[in-house]
């Protein structure tokens, strides 16, 4: 494991020291959207990036910061760490399981590092140069995506249908009516399902850079692909597709890139 990746794993379980006590207990939620909408945050969200900052600054005080809750501090930098505290906030606030943390760590204009952690579980899932592997406790497990050769045999998942805008969501409607089983609700953690072998494709859309610079590293080292939806690279225009199998992926972007448009 390398320097960055090992600090990736200490401000997880930083992190996790404050959102595990907050999980399914009394938990200071505000909206930060305007009337008639609904985007929460909460004490764990404030509380897990604050902490995370605080050991980034001691530890690498030259290093950027961009973050979900208090924002940016020297993007430019050779070094970024890029966090989302609590992705999921709603399944937080709702006492499900399937909210995690999010670590990249940007070097030279991408993300090299990731980490996806869910700590209720258990559960780490780190990517980078050393590979990528599933940290439980003491054990450890190497991260492999599975072949899928035909979207017709694929497992595919978005965080709900209300995140696409209409050709969005007349394409992944195209894409949902191929595969063999679309699951909702998972957020970042389908991406560790992916990265895991459980799930072959992950598409959507309106994603912030806190919420997709994580699961690059995990994905890519576990054998995937991430790209935007008309196969390039990710480039910060929300739309992300992520497949195990290159294969699905060509066949998926038929659709896709037409909600693009």
């Amino acid at each position: 494991m390398t320097e960055y990746e090992s600090f990736a794993v200490e401000l997880a379980a930083a992190a996790a020291d404050v959102t595990l006590p907050l999980f399914r207990a009394d938990n200071a939620e505000e909206n930060k959207a305007g009337p008639g909408a609904f985007d929460p945050v909460t004490e764990a969200d404030r509380g897990a990036e604050a902490a995370i900052r605080r050991l980034i600054a001691a530890r690498y005080p030259d290093h950027g910061v961009i973050g979900e809750e208090y924002g940016e501090d020297r993007p430019d930098a050779e070094h970024v760490w890029i966090l989302d505290p609590v992705d999921g906030t709603r399944a937080f606030i709702a006492g499900l399981p399937l909210w995690t943390t999010l670590i990249a760590l940007r070097s030279a204009g991408r993300p090299t590092v990731g980490a996806i952690a869910q700590p209720y579980l258990g559960e780490l899932f780190l990517g980078g140069p050393s590979g990528a592997r599933l940290i439980r406790g003491d054990q450890t497990r190497p991260l492999r995506v599975r072949p899928c050769a035909a979207l017709t045999d694929a497992v595919i998942a978005t965080t709900a249908p209300e995140i696409f805008t209409g050709p969005e969501l007349g394409a992944w409607t195209q894409v949902m009516a191929a595969a063999r089983l679309a699951r909702y609700g998972c957020d970042a953690y389908a991406y560790a399902m992916l990265a895991l072998g459980r799930i072959d494709m992950v598409a959507e859309t309106g994603l912030k850079i806190w919420d997709w610079s994580a699961l690059i590293p995990v994905v890519e080292a576990a054998g995937g692909e991430v790209t935007d939806w008309r196969g390039g690279p990710v480039n910060g225009d929300g739309r992300i597709l992520a497949v195990g199998d290159v294969r699905i992926r060509d066949q998926a972007l038929v659709a896709l890139r037409r909600g693009t448009n």
